[in-house]
């Protein structure tokens, strides 16, 4: 359970539910005690919706007519929908995208405002930083897929997801600076994505980038025309399903751990991941099925 034990870690209580099911939906209000409803109405629509199948969950951010804005309601919700079920070898990628033209805004600038408080405010961005370390953390890989405008938050979520696909139609901005609220905490995910001159450049001047710059700068994994852009992130995320859920989780957890690492060090962990890829059953089978000329035929079990 150790990816339920992060969760736990970065402050998510009560349980999560996600009916069974092809492309099962989760349900409307989760359950009673779900973190996201809270402060909403019974017969308010869950700002996030998400449906699974065959390994892939999508998980969708649909409010358009609030531009996706990343409220205290929205961050929570999405905040349930990635981490549900996270041990589950049922689970295999998570895919985030967004209805409408716009990926996401950013934070609901009406709830920064001085009358919600000091104690609301901190709640905001402490809630939105807990989302962006638990998809790092997640033990699925996480891809964004893109087509439109991401602002701020919204660019700070797409800078934090494992893989982005965009369409060409896309853009990207930390436009903060222009009202007068900095965008420090999308600046963290930024500058681990792009080029600190790239990143400082953005943050300073509030000026939007195309799909192309954000592809070139690093920002995006691909970029796509509109009409082949759910076609792209789909076939990236099958192949990802296909493979051995604990292999890629894995490599995945041990690409972040050496990242800020010395070389030394960084060779030194990555060597004892490969002893400990080889001691899974998966890490076996693969390379019998390789020396045997024969698709593997995946376990997924565990270490």
């Amino acid at each position: 359970m150790a990816a339920v034990a992060v969760l736990r870690a970065f402050g998510a209580r009560g349980p999560i539910c996600l009916r069974r099911g092809p492309w099962a939906q989760l349900s409307a209000r989760f359950c009673s005690r779900d973190p996201a409803g809270a402060g909403r109405q019974e017969s308010e629509p869950r700002p996030t919706s998400a449906r699974q199948l065959d390994g892939i969950r999508n998980i969708v951010l649909s409010n358009p007519k609030k531009r996706n804005a990343l409220s205290l309601a929205t961050l929570k919700s999405l905040q349930s929908d990635i981490l549900h079920d996270a041990d589950s070898n049922d689970l295999k990628v998570i895919i985030i995208s967004a209805e409408g033209p716009v990926f996401s805004s950013g934070h609901d600038l009406k709830e920064l405002t001085e009358e919600q408080g000091r104690d609301y405010h901190a709640e905001v961005f402490q809630t939105c930083s807990k989302v962006m370390m638990l998809i790092r953390n997640h033990p699925v890989p996480v891809i964004a897929m893109v087509n439109g405008l991401a602002t701020a938050a919204g660019c700070q979520l797409v800078a934090s997801c494992d893989i982005a696909v965009a369409s060409d139609k896309s853009s990207f901005a930390t436009p903060g600076v222009n009202i007068g609220l900095f965008c420090s905490t999308p600046g963290v995910a930024l500058a681990r994505a792009v080029p600190r001159k790239v990143a400082l450049e953005m943050l300073f001047t509030g000026e939007p980038i195309s799909a192309q710059q954000a592809l070139l700068h690093g920002l995006l994994s691909k970029v796509v025309p509109e009409a082949e852009l759910q076609e792209e992130t789909m076939r990236i995320a099958r192949k990802i399903a296909s493979l051995s859920r604990p292999v890629v989780s894995l490599g995945k957890a041990t690409f972040y751990k050496q990242l800020p690492q010395d070389l030394g060090t960084a060779y030194y962990l990555t060597s004892q991941a490969m002893v400990d890829n080889l001691a899974l059953r998966d890490g076996q089978e693969g390379i019998t099925a390789f020396l045997q000329k024969r698709k593997p035929i995946w376990s997924h079990e565990p270490a």
